[in-house]
C-alpha cells in the first residue's frame, strides 16, 4: 500500500518565487568566526565556506515560533503529509563557482521529487528539494539539493 497519493504527486516541480540577495563582506567574517573557519580567505570575508548557502535560504524565525522539537515550521513548498515527523536526509552540492563577497545571486527552489520507501518500521516519504543559485545575469553558482524524510 503507497502513502503517496496522485495528488501528493502533483506537488512536484511546485515553485517559489524567485528571491534575490547580496553577500556581504562583513556576514561572510560573521559567519566564519560563528563557524570556526581556519581559511585567510574565509576569514577576510572573500569568499563564502559552502555550508554558508545552506542558511540563505530559511526565514529568521523567532524561538517562541519553533517547533517543540526545535525546528522552523515546514515551508510551504512542503505538502501536507501524512507522515508528520520530518528528519534530514542529507545535502548534497554541486559547485559551479565560489560565491564571493559582493555577489548580488537569485535563488529559485523548486521541489524537485518526491518517493516512498518501506523502512522498517513502516513507509518513509522521500522530499527532494533543489535550490538553485545564479548570478543576474543567469550564470549557475551552485545547486544544492536537500532531501527529507517524513516517517
Amino acid at each position: 500500500m503507497t502513502v503517496i497519493t496522485d495528488e501528493l504527486r502533483k506537488a512536484i516541480g511546485s515553485e517559489l518565487a524567485s528571491f534575490e540577495f547580496e553577500v556581504s563582506r562583513s556576514d561572510l567574517k560573521k559567519y566564519a568566526v560563528a563557524t570556526g573557519q581556519t581559511r585567510q580567505c574565509y576569514l577576510d570575508g572573500d569568499v563564502a565556506p559552502l555550508l554558508y548557502m545552506f542558511g540563505v535560504t530559511m526565514p529568521i524565525v523567532p524561538l517562541d515560533q519553533l517547533l517543540p522539537d526545535g525546528r522552523q515550521p515546514d515551508g510551504p513548498l512542503v505538502p501536507d503529509l501524512p507522515l508528520k515527523r520530518i528528519v534530514a536526509g542529507g545535502i548534497e552540492y554541486q559547485v559551479h563557482r565560489r560565491v564571493r563577497a559582493g555577489d548580488v545571486l537569485v535563488c529559485s527552489q523548486r521541489l524537485a521529487d518526491l518517493y516512498e520507501k518501506t523502512g522498517s518500521q513502516g513507509p518513509l516519504i522521500f522530499l527532494v528539494f533543489e535550490n538553485l543559485f545564479r548570478t543576474r545575469d543567469g550564470e549557475p553558482v551552485i545547486t544544492e539539493r536537500q532531501t527529507r524524510i517524513a516517517r
